[in-house]
């Protein structure tokens, strides 16, 4: 295959590929929260409900997500991730058609399996299309480019949903994606990487999925019908053993999914541990902070979409400084106190109440907030991504960005019931309010272990030079660094 070259025709068809099959997830994955309190209305949802639609989505992306650049390596990145286009598309009509909220969760997790299809592939592509001299800048461009949209979601959606129906947000998906298979198609060569593993880890994929499912549906069930129920109690305690014969798998296994011995690294160790707490507050983030906008402030759906906007401009414009400071001085300092400034952001932020002045009462936190994650997110990156040596790369992303979506899976499913909604709902105003507050001061908890899991255990030396790419995605996991893997994922 000869490679692309940055800044022929060639190439500015694969970007545009590339950028709108991820952005498709990376939207999608955000944009849904804005519609929750119409949705619920719409369809009678109640507050598990509401949390199984975008945690049905987070699920199937954080289980299969490894499994989605495996595919691409041994059949074609191309295919995979037309397949998961196509598959995407399909799914995300059935979610606009879907009738009732049951309906609706289905669609959503048949979704986050096209989504796990599609992102490792995008990346994958421009790694294995363009020349190795101009992968750095299209990487560069697609980062931007990713960012522009990410920046867009929210007025896209809040847009969408002023013209009267939730469900446009999931039928949009279907013309861009025949865009993308159309472009696909003809611009976008194939690839593949002919030494990659033989044999799949189907018992890590297995226990890793009934871990994380089981622990999502126990907590999610909780606050309806209580700790000691058997709809509650059984999936709690299977996820606790899927989880631990998940690790006894991956121990075992001659192909693991997941090599252990990459957990000896300290760094990398570290860097996923802080990963873990920090993108478990931001999902909690992120998910109550628009659904307050609008149920307790009173803000209309396009003006809570835009309301988080400046966090996204700010990590555009501000986050290749955050990864030049880490590499001058260290990522130690960086990593420590840009949760801590988020923290301050969410205290901040918890006092978000009934007509609300965003001016006054909004802006400044989600300015605080912005400059935290901007300081924090390109330190904490190439950190998990430098621990480990080149013939890793692909898993060090794999595996920090399913830490990162396994993070706010869980964020979305436990954060009400530990911040006392009990039975309530999430779309009245009275019993949201003091749930949201303690939900922010919980979030800022997650956030100062973080800083302190930081300090404890990252190197205070200066990490190998990275590219400064631009992160953008303020409630994904981080985008991967430009070196050469067989399977490199960025978060949607």
């Amino acid at each position: 295959m000869e490679p692309v070259r940055y800044g022929t025709a060639a190439g500015r068809w694969v970007l545009l590929a590339t950028v709108l099959g991820s952005s498709l997830a990376f939207i999608d994955a955000t944009v849904v929260n804005l519609a929750l309190p119409e949705l619920g209305r719409d369809l009678g949802a109640s507050a598990a409900g509401l949390q199984w639609t975008i945690n049905g989505y987070g699920l199937a992306l954080a289980a299969l997500i490894l499994v989605g650049g495996s595919l691409g390596d041994r059949y074609g990145r191309k295919r995979i991730f037309m397949a998961g286009i196509a598959w995407f598309a399909v799914a995300s009509l059935l979610c606009g058609l879907a009738p009732s909220i049951e309906l609706l969760i289905a669609a959503r997790v048949l979704q986050g399996i096209g989504g796990a299809l599609l992102t490792p592939g995008a990346l994958a592509i421009l790694e294995a299309s363009f020349a190795s001299d101009d992968r750095a800048r299209a990487i560069g461009a697609w980062s931007g480019l990713g960012g522009v949209g990410g920046a867009l979601g929210p007025f896209l959606g809040g847009w969408l949903l002023e013209l009267g129906s939730w469900r446009y947000l999931f039928l949009i998906n279907v013309p861009v994606a025949a865009v993308v298979l159309w472009v696909a198609a003809r611009h976008v060569p194939e690839s593949r990487d002919p030494s990659a593993a033989r044999r799949f880890d189907v018992t890590g994929l297995v226990t890793g999925v009934v871990g994380l499912g089981g622990l999502t549906y126990g907590f999610t069930a909780w606050p309806a019908h209580g700790a000691a129920h058997p709809v509650v109690l059984v999936p709690l305690i299977a996820g606790v053993l899927g989880l631990a014969a998940f690790v006894l798998a991956e121990l075992r296994s001659g192909h693991p999914m997941v090599p252990p011995e990459i957990w000896r690294h300290r760094a990398f160790t570290g860097a996923n541990l802080v990963t873990f707490l920090v993108y478990a507050a931001n999902g909690g983030v992120f998910f109550l902070v628009v659904v307050n906008l609008q149920v307790v402030a009173g803000y209309p759906a396009l003006a809570a979409g835009l309301a988080m906007l400046p966090v996204t401009v700010i990590m555009l414009l501000f986050s290749a400084r955050g990864g030049a400071l880490g590499q001058r001085i260290g990522p130690r300092l960086p990593m420590t106190a840009g949760p801590l400034v988020c923290a301050a952001a969410l205290l901040i932020m918890s006092r978000i109440g009934p007509d609300a002045d965003y001016l006054t009462e909004a802006l400044p936190g989600v300015l605080l907030f912005g400059a935290g994650l901007a300081l924090l997110v390109a330190p904490l990156t190439a950190t998990a991504l430098g621990a480990l040596d080149d013939a890793h790369a692909g898993i060090a992303s794999g595996v920090n960005n399913a830490v990162a979506r396994a993070a706010g899976l869980l964020a979305v499913a436990v954060l009400p019931l530990a911040a006392g909604l009990g039975s309530g709902s999430l779309t009245e105003a009275g019993q949201l309010q003091p749930v949201y507050r303690n939900a922010m001061l919980i979030c800022a908890g997650l956030l100062v272990g973080g800083a302190l899991a930081a300090y404890l255990t990252i190197p205070g030396r200066p990490a190998a030079p990275v590219p400064n790419h631009r992160f953008c995605d303020p409630a994904g996991p981080p985008v991967r660094s430009a070196r050469r893997s067989s399977a490199p994922v960025r978060p949607q």
